[in-house]
């Protein structure tokens, strides 16, 4: 008897003896999936990993890769381990599992395992073993941040024994002089407890994952890098732990950016924007025509598209409307939300030319859209080919019926592809 499982596909019923509607019906040393839909093929693979079954073999009826595909994201479980054999040999497939793997693995860790200047290196070490010498990169890191001017990465992270760091990652195939296509800005707050704004322990729980967003740009360009990206791309992490001690930011603080921006510090749970603003100046300094920031940013961003969607914001309208086109084309579903001008001023100071929230639980209403206004402020040329990812969709605080607990990497197809078709 093989050691694999072997899995067919059909859209036909199964058998009577298996119940009404079957999903999935058993054979010897096997089973078929009774669907032809993405989303019950992706049940039927998270099905089939809660049973144990660790190594399985894709056949008849699975010769379409994103079906495949929807089977894979279910069958990927929290921990690993899994392995799968397609049904025919994919280069494509093979990239993906590889990456969604990574992005897994390392939002899953838990925040001991992962100091800022882990996550840092290991992004740049995951992306130098696919680069190899196309890859280039510099760590700034603690009070080198703060002799440099990137004052929001510094003061998020001084409350914690572990400084931060901004990586600054280069890929260049072509020449020295090659201009950068392409720029991608993560979030990596290892841990966030809300600081001074002490979130709730059931808030906190989960928050080794609010590092999403670096995962994700970093995921994005890796897997680009494996379907033979030829354009320069700069990736930009922004990695600090949000923690309470007598040296950390407190409310009432002002940041002065390097663009001349000051920040009223209004709750210290908004952190992610203060270290993003920087990562996106260092982007627009890159000259590149696309910048793309993912981040967990908001609660209010999950609670208006749920957690299958991820939402887009954007002042160039042209250029979200691709984004979110290319996001259905990869069946990664995102969803544009409001963000114009006006929402710069959604969050007023009187101290200081903006506030960093408003002091209302969760931000008030348009939370998402207010935070997205307020790193609109750091981008250049009035956010022309700029992009920013709210990452509702990328992480589930436990399984369901889709997914294993923990980190999805749903959003790495939407960016890989951005960047080729779109810089």
């Amino acid at each position: 008897m093989s050691e694999w499982f072997e899995v067919t596909l059909t859209g036909e019923a199964a058998a009577s003896q298996w119940g009404d509607n079957a999903l999935i019906s058993f054979k010897e040393n096997g089973a078929t999936v009774h669907a032809s839909d993405r989303r019950r093929i992706q049940q039927a693979g998270s099905r089939l990993r809660s049973q144990g079954i660790v190594k399985v073999q894709l056949a008849t009826g699975f010769e379409d890769i994103d079906l495949q595909w929807a089977f894979a994201d279910g069958f990927m479980s929290t921990l690993g381990g899994e392995r799968i054999r397609w049904a025919s040999e994919s280069a494509e497939l093979d990239a993906r599992f590889k990456v969604a793997r990574w992005v897994r693995d390392i939002t899953n860790k838990g925040p001991e395992q992962k100091s800022p200047q882990m996550l840092a290196s290991e992004a740049a070490s995951f992306i130098s073993a696919l680069g190899g010498d196309k890859v280039s990169y510099k760590m700034i890191s603690g009070e080198a941040l703060k002799d440099a001017g990137w004052t929001g990465l510094y003061n998020v992270g001084r409350g914690s024994s572990r400084p931060p760091v901004m990586l600054v990652l280069d890929y260049n195939p072509g020449q020295e002089d090659t201009p950068v296509s392409a720029a991608l800005v993560g979030k990596g707050i290892v841990f966030d407890s809300g600081g001074y704004s002490l979130k709730a322990s059931e808030g906190m729980l989960n928050m080794k994952a609010d590092m999403g967003g670096a995962a994700m740009v970093t995921g994005g360009l890796g897997l680009a890098i494996l379907r033979g990206l030829d354009k320069r791309v700069r990736l930009i992490l922004c990695c600090a732990e949000n923690l309470v001690s007598g040296n950390a930011y407190k409310l009432g603080d002002i940041l002065t950016y390097k663009n001349g921006t000051t920040v009223e510090v209004v709750n210290t749970d908004a952190e992610g924007r203060l270290v993003l603003a920087d990562g996106l100046l260092v982007a627009g300094e890159s000259g590149a025509p696309l910048i793309i920031n993912a981040a967990t940013l908001t609660g209010a961003a999950m609670t208006a598209v749920g957690s299958h969607y991820n939402a887009l914001f954007a002042l160039d309208k042209e250029v979200v409307a691709k984004v979110n086109a290319i996001a259905d084309a990869e069946c990664e579903p995102a969803w544009p939300l409001p963000l114009e001008p006006f929402h710069q001023f959604e969050c007023p100071s009187a101290y200081a030319d903006t506030a960093n929230s408003r002091a209302q639980k969760g931000g008030g209403a348009g939370g998402a859209s207010n935070a997205a206004g307020f790193l609109s402020r750091f981008v250049r040329d009035s956010g022309k080919g700029w992009v920013h990812m709210d990452l509702a969709s990328c992480f589930n605080n436990s399984e369901n019926a889709l997914w294993a607990a923990g980190a999805t990497a749903r959003g790495i197809r939407t960016i890989a592809s951005s960047i080729k078709a779109l810089s």
